[in-house]
């Protein structure tokens, strides 16, 4: 639904703009307050207890993956593909934590360009399709010579989305898919923390810059919903219509970007963004499969 979404919003785009004046508070409404009521409700997939399967080494190689991404991506993207800080940030934090939805988080908390956030969110929405069809494929055709376990495991270090995530691995198989949500679960925990000491990355020489960041505290009600799923015993049909109207709501909000969109921004970011794109797609397959053996 997220993909269908700012697709068909970047083709009304040009609609958007002969109607922007009465249309406009809707928009915002929608890419900002609808924005972060989802990514809270995003917390009812996931509870304390798929994070305790995988055990210790479960949660730190994730860690591992998270950190070494972001870390290079945004090194890579504005020392060597002189990207924008923000675009090098959005691109590396949808790679290594859970695509889309941690773009518009981390776009909702920089307050950066709409162009910026479509790009990011092409890039990975690009290479999380991609992985999803390229892993399958290599593990049935014998050539990763790794158990169904590790394989999850890969799969849930590896891939953009939750969606990308939940596809690959189950077919592989049920074993997998198991394995494979819980490491990607882990995977979206950790964009709390990120979006928590972002504005400690635009920080130069010690002094801040003039860019004004406030408390995320959409990421911290994020955390709190995790903990209130995993504690509370909430009718099976209850948590499906909140993980519905999550969906509504993220839905919304990458409709309003994509019809936001400016196509002369996007075209002046595409190529290096699809560089950098590349380079952590790479990474995550390098870096996951090694790391599938240590859990």
């Amino acid at each position: 639904p997220l993909i269908l979404a700012i697709i068909i919003s970047v083709l009304l785009s040009s609609v958007y703009m002969k109607f922007k004046a009465s249309l406009e508070k809707g928009v915002s409404f929608g890419t900002k307050k609808l924005l972060r009521f989802g990514i809270i409700l995003y917390g009812f997939n996931i509870s304390l207890a798929d994070i305790q399967s995988v055990g210790f080494m479960g949660v730190f190689i994730a860690c591992i993956m998270v950190g070494a991404v972001l870390l290079l991506g945004v090194y890579l993207g504005v020392k060597w593909l002189k990207l924008d800080k923000e675009l090098a940030l959005l691109i590396s934090i949808g790679s290594a934590i859970c695509g889309a939805a941690a773009v518009l988080a981390a776009e909702s908390v920089l307050k950066s360009k709409n162009e910026k956030s479509i790009v990011a969110i092409a890039m990975v929405v690009l290479f999380g399709l991609l992985s999803m069809v390229l892993y399958p494929l290599l593990y049935l055709g014998g050539f990763l010579g790794i158990d169904e376990r590790q394989m999850g495991i890969f799969i849930g270090l590896s891939l953009h989305e939750v969606a990308n995530v939940v596809a690959s691995s189950s077919a592989i198989s049920e074993q997998s898919a198991v394995y494979a949500i819980i490491v990607k679960m882990i995977r979206v925990i950790l964009l709390v923390p990120v979006l928590l000491l972002l504005p400690l990355f635009f920080s130069q020489d010690g002094k801040k810059t003039k860019k004004k960041f406030e408390l995320p505290y959409f990421a911290l009600a994020f955390l709190a919903v995790i903990v209130f799923h995993s504690l509370m015993d909430l009718p099976e049909d209850l948590v499906q219509a909140l993980r519905l109207l999550c969906v509504l709501s993220l839905s919304a909000a990458m409709a309003g970007l994509g019809l936001s969109i400016h196509f002369k921004s996007l075209a002046h970011f595409g190529k290096n963004a699809f560089k950098l794109a590349f380079v952590l797609f790479i990474l995550l397959f390098v870096l996951g499969f090694s790391l599938s053996f240590l859990a």
